[in-house]
């Protein structure tokens, strides 16, 4: 009766759970050599990093404008503990790193090395893919990363929507402005800042104002210098288009343009528990963004998982007939038969109540350990595996 209880609360993995902590960190400084990140980002925070207790390797990847660390933490490691160290220790080294560092390094309980569980695809035909990426990003990807079990979520196949300035050195050059001026001008016009108030002897008058654009036609009328007393705009020493922020990315589902959301589990999680889950929120997610956008599973890392240990189970229940059946053609009595026919499918369901309180899962391994192989026989009582198989004298002793 526990075997049987417990054989519902099992989890279910394509291998034995036995992962290392592992903490992924990331930071990112847009423009830099993958020198000045490995010696102005990612040595800094290794320093901090390694007064961490518990962390038994430690490995950095620098590349253009970005960096990533990888903590591996011994087993014995709670991870919600060593995630709490790792952000103590990116804050205590905020003060060593570039001042003009864009954000915070963030980190993720995330195995890098880890395949994606899910990947959900976002079509539509009547809203362009920066504005599905615009609510894949700021909705569903906060949602999705709030489920358990969820370790990280990452966006792609597009980026958000953004307006692009791609000036002419030659116009430049002729009018006297330079890219540093055009930088600094497309920065103060951007500026969502206070504008102050005016006061009276009895009145107070508060100055509002929003000074972000967001088209490319707005663009174009920003002046940015002058020249002989007139202004030069935008428009008129480059081209100002509304696209995206990296033109350099594309995802597909079946076959139509898509932003892509890759799910990644948390290390020690169960991978079919948290599928689960996430399939039970879509209908929830779904409706927290326009009904034109479609939201259907592209990979579903479960699927085969559930197949192999389905499979395993299959075979070891066939397994189980074959040695009752092989005991009753050598022995012909039902009485020899009646002993494997317990004391087998007992051996194997009491297991699983063992198995629950180890903490083990149903995979193709602990499946495949039945007391069929020989090495497995001491699991099954002595007045079973004693049987002589006398069947001439159509007898056996204990």
């Amino acid at each position: 009766m526990a075997g049987t209880l417990a054989f519902n609360f099992l989890p279910v993995a394509p291998l034995p759970q036995v992962e290392f902590p592992v903490i992924s960190v990331g930071a990112g400084l847009p423009g830099a050599s993958p020198e000045t990140m490995a010696s102005a980002v990612a040595t800094p925070l290794e320093r901090q990093f390694g007064r961490i207790a518990g962390i038994n390797q430690m490995t950095s990847v620098s590349q253009l404008g970005s960096t990533g660390i990888t903590l591996q933490f011994d087993l014995g490691r709670n991870i919600d503990a060593a995630g709490r160290d790792v952000q103590a220790a990116i804050n205590a080294a905020r003060s060593q790193l570039p001042t003009n560092l864009p954000g915070n390094p963030t980190y993720r309980k995330v195995n890098p090395a880890d395949a994606p569980i899910m990947i959900l695809g976002l079509t539509s035909d009547i809203i362009k893919l920066p504005q599905i990426y615009d609510a894949a990003d700021s909705i569903l990807s906060q949602k999705l990363a709030q489920i358990e079990g969820v370790g990280q979520v990452f966006v792609g196949g597009g980026a958000q929507p953004a307006v692009r300035a791609e000036l002419n050195p030659t116009l430049l050059n002729k009018l006297g402005v330079g890219l540093d001026t055009v930088r600094t001008a497309l920065g103060n016009a951007n500026a969502n800042k206070p504008k102050g108030s005016i006061e009276g002897p009895v009145n107070s008058w508060t100055l509002d104002d929003n000074d972000q654009i967001f088209t490319a036609d707005q663009y174009r009328r920003l002046i940015v210098s002058y020249n002989n007393g007139a202004p030069v705009r935008l428009g008129d020493v480059g081209t100002v288009t509304d696209s995206v922020a990296d033109i350099r990315n594309i995802g597909l589902s079946g076959g139509k343009p898509a932003v892509l959301i890759i799910v990644f589990r948390q290390p020690g999680a169960n991978i079919i528990a948290t599928v689960d889950r996430v399939r039970a929120a879509l209908p929830l997610l779904k409706s927290s963004i326009s009904p034109a956008v479609d939201v259907n599973v592209v990979l579903d890392r479960t699927t085969t998982v559930r197949a192999s240990v389905h499979d395993i189970e299959f075979t070891l229940l066939v397994s189980v007939i074959l040695v009752i059946l092989v005991v009753f053609a050598f022995l012909r009595t039902f009485r020899a038969t009646l002993i494997p026919s317990v004391a087998v499918p007992l051996s194997l369901i009491g297991a699983f109540g063992v198995m629950y309180l180890l903490n083990y899962s149903l995979d193709n391994l602990s499946l495949m350990a039945s007391p069929f192989r020989p090495a497995s026989w001491s699991m099954m009582p002595s007045w079973c595996w004693k049987i002589s198989l006398a069947t001439s004298r159509k007898e056996y002793v204990q």
